[in-house]
């Protein structure tokens, strides 16, 4: 069994359009084909994780948490080990990789009120909406197998 205790407490939104499709970010000023990725973060001390999920929400693409409706978690959390290169360049703290909760959001606003710079430093350059289940062929491969579960988790609000 794991110890979660290793792993930093993180959060995430996949946010759903009307149509079914999800928000991805393509990361900023970050090189090679695994740029993009839903909106997720670190969860400060004693936050919960749906005020975390949707400060980080806030804080990578500007949407404030009145745009969206949450309609589902994943039950417990979901984690992956950071890799060695990841390791090596994280040598100021001791965690093994992050432990995830997800949450499905119904997005209630416009493409326009999307602003990546609103909040430094800014993570994302650019977003699209994506069909659900080929997201986590998006997403760099050591994570792949959380977006994957969260894909199945989530796949009765994808258009």
């Amino acid at each position: 069994m794991t110890d979660l205790s290793l792993y930093r407490p993180n959060a995430g939104v996949v946010l759903f359009d009307p149509h079914g499709l999800t928000w991805i970010g393509r990361r900023y000023r970050q090189a090679g084909p695994w740029r993009w990725q839903w909106p997720q973060g670190g969860m400060d001390a004693g936050e919960d994780p749906e005020q975390a999920a949707l400060r980080e929400l806030h804080e990578e693409t500007g949407i404030r948490p009145e745009l969206v409706e949450i309609i589902d978690a994943t039950s417990g959390w979901l984690h992956y080990d950071f890799p060695p290169e990841v390791l090596a360049q994280r040598r100021k703290n001791d965690w093994a990789g992050q432990k995830q909760k997800w949450f499905a959001a119904r997005y209630l606003g416009t493409d326009a009120d999307f602003d990546l710079a609103a909040v430094p430093p800014q993570e994302f350059e650019a977003f699209r909406w994506e069909r659900l289940e080929r997201v986590p062929a998006l997403i760099i491969p050591w994570k792949r197998p959380v977006y994957e579960a969260v894909a199945e988790r989530f796949e009765r609000f994808a258009g």
